[in-house]
C-alpha cells in the first residue's frame, strides 16, 4: 500500500499587496535561495531593515543571527527560514538559486511594481547628492540601483521606462562586477515620487532621510515634504 505523503503548511501567506511587493524587492537583492528547496535566507547590515522583513512576512520566533560579509568583513544580521510553498512561489516568478548574476525578468504585478522597487532600492540601490564644480549653484542628485546581472538591471530599465518614459543610464563598476541604473536630478524625482507614494509604506528610514535633506538642498521643499512624511 502506498503511503501518502504530508502536504507541506506554508508559513508565508502569499498574497500580492504593498507590503508583499516590498519583501520580493528586498529578498530579489539582499535574500538567496538555498539548494535545499526550502530554506530563505536575508541578509542586511541594517537591523530595522530585518524587522521590517520579518513584520512585512509575519515571521514569528526566528532567530536574527549575524555573521560576516565582503572583502572588510563587515557585521551583517542573517535570518533563515523554510518554507517549501513560499519557495516555489519564489521560483515562479523568476528567483533562483544563486541568482546574483543570472536574475532576469521577473512577475511583480503592474500595481506593485513601484513597492517592489522601492525593496530593490532599500537592499542594492543607493542615493548621492553633491556640489557641481563646474557650475554654479549647481546641486547634483542620482537615485541608483544595482545588480550583478546585466539582464535584470536592463530589465528594471524597461519596468521604469514603461512607466514614466526615463531613460536613465547604465555604468558598470568592474571592481565590484556590478551594474548600476542611475537616474539624474528630474528622472530621478520621478521616481523618487512613484517610490515614496504615502506617509504609511514601510521603507528603510535612513534612506528616505538622505534623500529628504537632499531635495532640501536642492529647494525642492515640496518633493522633501512628501519624502520625510513616512517617517515621522
Amino acid at each position: 500500500m502506498n503511503r501518502v505523503g504530508i502536504k507541506p503548511k506554508g508559513k508565508i501567506k502569499i498574497k500580492w499587496s504593498s507590503n508583499f511587493g516590498y519583501a520580493i524587492g528586498l529578498l530579489t537583492t539582499d535574500g538567496c535561495l538555498s539548494n535545499t528547496g526550502r530554506h530563505i535566507v536575508f541578509v542586511s547590515k541594517d537591523y530595522e531593515q530585518i524587522n521590517n522583513f520579518l513584520k512585512i512576512l509575519h515571521i514569528k520566533n526566528i532567530k536574527i543571527g549575524k555573521s560576516f560579509s565582503g572583502r572588510k568583513r563587515n557585521m551583517v544580521y542573517k535570518v533563515q527560514f523554510g518554507d517549501v510553498i513560499f519557495y516555489k512561489f519564489l521560483l515562479g516568478i523568476g528567483l533562483t538559486p544563486a541568482k546574483s548574476k543570472t536574475i532576469g525578468n521577473l512577475n511583480i504585478p503592474n500595481k506593485f511594481f513601484f513597492d517592489f522597487l522601492r525593496g530593490s532600492f532599500d537592499g542594492d540601490g543607493c542615493f548621492y547628492s553633491y556640489w557641481d564644480p563646474r557650475w554654479r549653484s549647481s546641486f547634483m542628485f542620482y537615485t541608483a540601483f544595482a545588480s550583478a546581472s546585466k539582464k535584470h538591471i536592463d530589465w528594471i530599465r524597461r519596468e521604469i521606462y514603461k512607466r514614466l518614459k526615463v531613460k536613465g543610464h547604465i555604468t558598470k563598476d568592474e571592481k565590484k562586477i556590478t551594474y548600476q541604473l542611475k537616474y539624474a536630478k528630474k528622472e530621478s524625482l520621478k521616481i523618487i515620487k512613484n517610490m515614496y507614494y504615502s506617509k504609511s509604506i514601510i521603507c528603510l528610514t535612513r534612506k528616505r532621510k538622505k534623500i529628504g535633506k537632499a531635495l532640501k538642498v536642492a529647494g525642492l521643499e515640496n518633493y522633501a515634504r512628501v519624502v520625510k512624511l513616512a517617517y515621522t
